[in-house]
């Protein structure tokens, strides 16, 4: 069910089997999108590693890269796991079950439409609230006051790689819900300010390719990709 790759027990089953083990799991979980990116800021920040290490924590294989150092390192992950797409199904989950949500993170405008966007996929969901991400990660009890007053069964970050991550991690013994997930940039998504690759490209691993595309700036964080497999290969080769 998991691959250990640099240390890091990664799901390696189908994104419903995943689906199946999350909402059979009790007490606190934090879902990982575990791209290149995140997994190398664990790497780097000796908190952040133990942390995605530890029991509560569900690495899911979010990215290409992650995939090919799976395989040069000789081991298989079946698929990759979308974060946006678990986000979803979870979503529909507590939709169907009259469980709420809470939406931390982005900029008002865009948590603001990603509010009434979900309000308008899922008329039966229940969004406990939802507050910007522009707030300081040590000054934010009353953040943590007003979810903690609602009891959300999930809530979802997109506050950037590693500030959410660090958000969960700090925060996540003190908050009183059931899922915790970093999302990255799928408020901007949801909000309808980006769009997902053509379902072509996802089904080839090319997502990466069309979100450079789309935003340039990005091409800086394509680094990530390389300098992960590069590692999970040279450990292979150690032993």
């Amino acid at each position: 069910m998991f691959v250990n790759i640099l240390g890091y027990e990664i799901f390696n089953e189908s994104e419903k089997d995943f689906l199946k083990l999350l909402f059979s799991k009790e007490g606190k979980i934090n879902i990982i999108s575990g791209n290149p990116e995140v997994l190398n800021n664990g790497l780097a920040d000796k908190k952040l590693r133990v942390n995605f290490k530890s029991a509560d924590s569900l690495i899911i294989p979010d990215g290409i890269g992650t995939i090919l150092a799976a395989r040069l390192s000789g081991k298989k992950i079946r698929e990759k796991i979308a974060g946006i797409s678990v986000m979803d199904r979870i979503i529909e989950y507590c939709s169907k079950n009259n469980y709420g949500i809470y939406l931390l993170g982005s900029t008002e405008e865009i948590v603001s439409l990603t509010y009434v966007n979900l309000l308008t996929k899922y008329p039966k969901l229940i969004i406990k609230g939802y507050r910007n991400g522009y707030f300081s990660l040590d000054s934010c009890q009353d953040i943590i006051s007003d979810i903690n007053s609602k009891k959300p069964y999930a809530i979802f970050i997109a506050m950037g790689c590693p500030r959410q991550e660090k958000f969960i991690m700090k925060y996540m013994d003190n908050i009183d819900s059931h899922i915790f997930m970093g999302v990255g940039g799928s408020f901007d998504v949801i909000a309808g300010k980006t769009k997902r690759a053509p379902e072509w490209m996802i089904k080839s691993g090319l997502e990466w390719l069309y979100r450079v595309y789309r935003e340039p700036f990005r091409i800086k964080r394509l680094f990530q990709i390389p300098k992960f497999i590069f590692k999970a290969v040279l450990k292979k080769n150690k032993f």
